[in-house]
């Protein structure tokens, strides 16, 4: 690792080296702050050194002039009342709504399509700092129940309740240990159906590995020790099932996978009594099969088999063992989702990152595209019986804007859009396309408010992972970088869905080091295009984007000025150790396997810091209960970055409380955190905000 301990303008936290050193196929790792992966809200040691940390962080983010700045200017950004796409149930029409101000979105229902929004659920009452949130939720068929998972603090783990909206009563059912899967009525409203594992062992749910996750049936008035297995792979305990009822309430639905994008295609018959789980396809985990609707014993399946890019095909379901018919052959352009809306096909396309509708018949003849407002992202929801769908529209200049469509007419009208008192039309969004270290032709969004004079100091952002597509969307967050007059620029790099499987499979395991490769070459790209100042670009990606921003600031610390690696994948040789990591070995690949481990010794953020290299200022961002990437990725990394001689930059670690991942996180803390953020990196790229 080449620690050198170094005096630099920061006074750091004594964090204590251990020595651990191991050998992995001869080659010998040292891992001396192993002892930061336990839990500090369970390890006293722990727990006092990222207070001492936290507070070394806010001493310094708390004196930049920039902080209020920002604060106020996404305050500002985020003032406006945003709806999700309604769940038409009956004539009634069930949405969230965040007001401005609330730190949480509460699920609220119209009687009829135009009738005023009353409030069924407010989750921001439901615990002091804002932190519980509602999560997957689910109106049952007749709308009269609403079946929700509660999210608290942050973490994955779900306890699913039920709300009557006759009454206003939160039933008695309880369902605990419910993570990562969905929850999915039965067409008579007896229960629902949801994924969960195993109850863990006492302490041990923040960081336990997960295995064994199972779809069960519970019936409403009933135990939870009481309801039914429907699902579950002993034999393979390493997947992941999520169900679905079909619309018309015949069929179970469950895609199975290992965590990746490859996966099973399974269904039960519901009217039959045993529930036989019968396998459609997909067995050998080679390609993507998602099943999107019904029409009688037609099943419709998207799938990547023998199409990078996706096509779609259907399955006679009256068959014993049915085969995959032609329904829509691979396009040039990259399907992404696909819907049965109103007797008709509806799919969504990606052409260059920006999203495409178009309609066809059943038999996949084509029946012209929606109109969208410009370039953005957009989806479409409704029901197969019914012509009324709703589609939903955004971009980086536009707030999500919810249309009502008339199916046969093809007419829309706004049927919820957000009102804001900031002057979007100031914003100006253009795409590049720039060369990487191979000659490839990778997309970039640069945006950046009109009248700014370029080179500006830029925000570049980055994920490049499980082929997770960048597509335009509004975030009040970044976008206040470029209210204050900075520029945003978002790579479409390698490893994420952009172009189809491919474009995936380019960025991944062996080949990994391409999209850090895409990342250098987009900040090389906005720096000579004369969009970023050259000593003014700064560096910031979440999760995977973490490991993203980690890695390539290793390999060329020269080129960016801040870095800001978030919940970050930092350790490559020991993140399969840590709750879901498993998941990952398909992006990543296996550190138990010697050609992969080599790779990733290579690659990892916390391995490979360059001690004699003058770094760029670093933010490192975490949350206490982030039970996705442990916090333990960040905390070994920090450590490291400050026990090396890496220049007079400071590195420091923030660590947000009572939050996970990102999902759930009450509004104050999502503004609180980007506006340290944004003053951190406009200092280091000496952004002179436009207002103080």
């Amino acid at each position: 690792m080449n620690i050198h301990w170094v005096q630099t303008s920061v006074d750091y936290p004594h964090t204590r080296r251990v020595d651990v050193t191991e050998s992995h196929f001869g080659r010998q790792v040292e891992d001396p702050y192993r002892w930061l992966e336990n839990d500090a809200r369970r390890d006293g040691e722990i727990a006092a050194w990222v207070r001492e940390q936290d507070a070394l962080a806010r001493g310094y983010l708390d004196g930049l002039p920039a902080q209020a700045t920002f604060r106020r200017q996404i305050e500002e950004l985020f003032d406006f009342t945003q709806s999700s796409v309604p769940q038409k149930r009956g004539d009634r029409y069930f949405h969230t709504l965040r007001l401005p101000g609330q730190q949480q979105a509460q699920l609220h229902v119209r009687e009829g399509v135009n009738g005023p929004a009353q409030l069924l659920i407010d989750p921001n009452g439901w615990s002091p700092d804002g932190a519980d949130a509602m999560a997957e939720w689910d109106a049952s068929h007749d709308g009269s129940h609403v079946v929700y998972a509660v999210q608290r603090g942050g973490a994955d783990w779900r306890e699913i309740r039920v709300f009557d909206v006759a009454t206003g009563e939160t039933l008695d059912d309880r369902v605990e240990w419910a993570r990562f899967g969905a929850v999915s009525w039965a067409k008579d409203g007896t229960g629902f159906f949801y994924s969960r594992y195993p109850k863990p062992e006492p302490g041990t749910a923040s960081q336990a590995a997960i295995a064994n996750h199972a779809v069960y049936f519970h019936r409403l008035g009933t135990s939870q020790a009481d309801d039914r297995l429907v699902h579950a792979t002993p034999e393979r305990p390493d997947l992941l099932h999520i169900a679905g009822v079909t619309e018309d309430g015949r069929y179970l639905v469950i895609q199975s996978t290992p965590g990746s994008s490859m996966t099973m295609l399974s269904v039960i018959d519901l009217t039959t009594e045993d529930w036989t789980v019968r396998t459609v396809a997909g067995a050998d985990f080679a390609a993507e099969w998602m099943a999107f609707g019904n029409d009688g014993q037609t099943l419709f399946v998207v799938t990547s088999l023998d199409a990078s890019r996706r096509r779609i095909v259907t399955f006679d379901l009256a068959q014993a063992d049915p085969e995959p018919l032609d329904l829509l052959g691979q396009d040039e352009a990259v399907l992404q989702h696909a819907w049965l809306v109103g007797s008709r096909l509806v799919t969504s396309y990606l052409v260059d990152a920006s999203t495409e509708l178009r309609r066809h018949g059943l038999d996949g003849t084509p029946d012209g595209k929606i109109e969208l407002p410009g370039i953005g992202s957009a989806g479409i929801r409704g029901t197969f019986a019914d012509d009324e769908a709703f589609i939903a529209f955004t971009s980086f200049d536009a707030p999500l804007t919810i249309y009502r469509y008339d199916v046969t007419t093809g007419t829309q009208t706004v049927w919820a859009k957000p009102r804001l008192d900031f002057d979007l039309g100031e914003i100006a969004v253009e795409q590049h396309f720039y060369a990487s270290k191979d000659g490839t032709r990778i997309p970039i969004f640069v945006i950046r408010r009109k009248g700014v004079q370029a080179p500006a100091p830029t925000l570049l952002y980055g994920y490049g992972g499980y082929g997770i597509s960048l597509t335009p969307y509004y975030e009040p967050t970044k976008l206040a970088w470029v209210a204050q007059g900075g520029t945003l620029a978002i790579a479409n790099i390698r490893g994420g869905g952009e172009y189809g499987r491919a474009w995936h499979d380019a960025g991944r395991l062996a080949d990994k080091q391409t999209s850090y490769d895409d990342f250098i070459a987009a900040a090389e790209f906005v720096r000579d295009a004369g969009i970023a100042r050259p000593d003014g670009i700064a560096i910031q990606g979440e999760s995977n984007g973490g490991l993203l921003v980690g890695a390539v600031t290793n390999q060329c610390p020269e080129l960016f000025a801040a870095a800001l690696p978030g919940v970050g994948v930092m350790d490559l040789l020991r993140f399969h150790h840590f709750t879901g990591g498993g998941f990952w070995t398909y992006d990543y690949g296996d550190p138990r396997d010697e050609a992969a481990f080599d790779n990733l010794r290579a690659l990892s953020p916390y391995h490979n810091i360059a001690a004699g290299k003058p770094y760029p200022a670093i933010l490192v961002t975490t949350a206490d209960a982030d039970d996705r990437v442990v916090p333990a990725h960040s905390y070994k990394y920090a450590a490291a970055i400050q026990a090396t001689d890496l220049g007079p930059k400071p590195r420091l670690l923030r660590v947000e409380t009572r939050a996970g991942h990102g999902a759930g996180k009450p509004l104050d803390k999502v503004i609180a955190e980007a506006a340290d953020m944004w003053a951190f990196a406009a200092r280091w790229t000496e952004l002179e905000t436009l207002r103080s």
